[in-house]
């Protein structure tokens, strides 16, 4: 590409050659290369804030044209025909940004857009499909957070089907959105998001969540390509962990880790992974591993010192070529093994190793997985109304058989408090009070010494005295 020209060119096989179809001056930003549709009858790029529709690859006429004042972005549909369009127009003077979707060819006129969303604090957006192009996720990013909480800006989350439904995805932690990822059935998606350790939970197509993964280390999520197993991952600057998840049953298959690892892809089989660390992300330890998603390593490829590894992929399939298998949970046979992450113990400073393990307060409590589909306890599926009443049938049962089974209180004793011995002289009697006050204080230090408390130079000086206080005491004639 040169001088913002790009030459076209249609592949019709080896005996016929390649016959060049158009020149078109394209911008090189990849906001506004042209995208195809997956039968290729369709062709979109953006020009001069609006978008051009060509179709049959016949760049010669515009076939259609939609008009709308500062296109910015735009993402078109997967699948068959009739196509659909993500059109993203940023917003300016006060004015909040928006995404429309439209299905070709209906791109003029009031009515013509088929679900609308508009939100504030967007410098830059991302669209995703999903595979049936039902609906769209469109994660909306700020270059700065206002509030003074992240570096890295803000992020929110929106949904928007071709029925006109939309919605905010409401995320319970805060955090930037690491990972947003359809699944193949597209009635779900998976949402990567929070401070580490970051939180995965999956969401319906009404943006209720179904199932929190808990947290843990991880910004990456990928479907198998039935969408009967997810795996959740954290590389780049975390260790490679990898979490296997039973998408039916909602359990954990296996643990793997893939440490550097650069590169993630499933193949078409649903059952094998791939992952692979290569160059330029790293130009060191390059190669690449095959697994079983239950954990086991069945091959491993280390590149020569002094080569690298570009890029690894499967060999394509038509979709339905490998139907969904029931997932195992038992490791496939390997000479290789598995490399299961071991659990990490707390570090523990040298002078308490010795000492028996006291809780203690965690920077990040780590949150376990829990299912968040109404009714998963043992609820019957009722309104919030009925719900509500029947919580409050259930208290009042259960404060009446408390009231029951509770016998009546014993009546207190009456007694009469003694009063502490006294030697007869107000002076002397101060004097063991004192005593008496010092050396309590030197047993509550004892108790911190014993628990493995380091302890000030003053504080162990008063410890020494303990014997000099007892010896006083005696001398009061004031025993213990």
């Amino acid at each position: 590409m040169s001088n913002n020209n790009s030459q076209l060119s249609e592949h019709r096989g080896e005996e016929s050659g390649e016959e060049c179809v158009s020149r078109l001056k394209v911008c090189v930003d990849i906001c506004r290369c042209p995208s195809w549709s997956e039968d290729e009858k369709i062709c979109v790029r953006s020009v001069n804030n609006e978008l051009h529709f060509y179709e049959n690859n016949d760049f010669n006429s515009i076939a259609n044209k939609l008009h709308m004042q500062k296109v910015s972005d735009f993402a078109l549909s997967p699948g068959g025909q009739p196509s659909k369009v993500a059109v993203y127009v940023p917003g300016s003077k006060g004015a909040p940004s928006f995404v429309r979707l439209y299905q070709y060819p209906v791109l003029g006129g009031p009515t013509a857009a088929l679900a609308n969303k508009s939100f504030f604090k967007a410098d830059r957006v991302s669209m995703l499909w999903n595979k049936k192009a039902s609906a769209v996720l469109v994660t909306a990013s700020t270059e700065v957070d206002k509030t003074g909480a992240s570096y890295y800006g803000e992020q929110t989350l929106h949904y928007l089907a071709v029925n006109g439904e939309t919605a905010v995805v409401q995320l319970p932690k805060n955090g930037p959105i690491y990972e947003v990822a359809w699944s193949p059935t597209s009635t779900e998606f998976c949402v990567v998001f929070g401070f580490m350790p970051a939180k995965a939970t999956v969401f319906n197509l009404k943006c209720d969540p179904v199932f929190d993964f808990g947290t843990g280390p991880r910004n990456a999520a990928y479907y198998s390509p039935q969408g009967h197993i997810l795996v959740l991952a954290g590389f780049g600057n975390l260790r490679g962990q990898m979490e296997v998840w039973d998408m039916k049953k909602y359990k954990q298959v296996s643990k793997p880790q893939a440490p550097d690892a650069t590169h993630f892809s499933w193949c078409p089989d649903g059952e094998h992974i791939v992952t692979a660390t290569c160059s330029p992300r790293l130009r060191v330890s390059n190669g690449y591993k095959i697994w079983h998603y239950t954990g086991s390593l069945l091959h491993k490829v280390d590149v020569a010192t002094g080569s690298e590894l570009w890029e690894v992929l499967w060999q394509p399939f038509p979709d339905g070529s490998f139907p969904e298998r029931a997932v195992k949970y038992q490791a496939a046979p390997s000479e290789l093994g598995t490399t299961q992450a071991l659990p990490t113990q707390a570090y523990r400073p040298p002078a308490l190793r010795h000492l028996p393990a006291t809780p203690s307060s965690k920077l990040h409590e780590e949150e376990p997985p829990q299912n968040m589909r109404p009714g998963v306890s043992g609820e019957k599926n009722l309104s919030k109304s009925a719900l509500k009443n029947q919580k409050k049938r259930e208290a009042k049962k259960a404060a009446k058989q408390e009231s029951k089974s509770e016998p009546p209180p014993d009546p207190v004793p009456v007694t009469n408090s003694q009063p502490e011995p006294s030697s007869g002289d107000p002076e002397t009697d101060k004097k063991i009070k004192n005593l008496k006050k010092k050396l309590k204080a030197i047993e509550e230090l004892k108790e911190q010494q014993a628990s493995g408390r380091l302890l000030q130079k003053n504080q162990l000086e008063k410890m020494q005295k303990e014997q000099q206080l007892l010896d006083e005491l005696d001398e009061l004639n004031i025993g213990e």
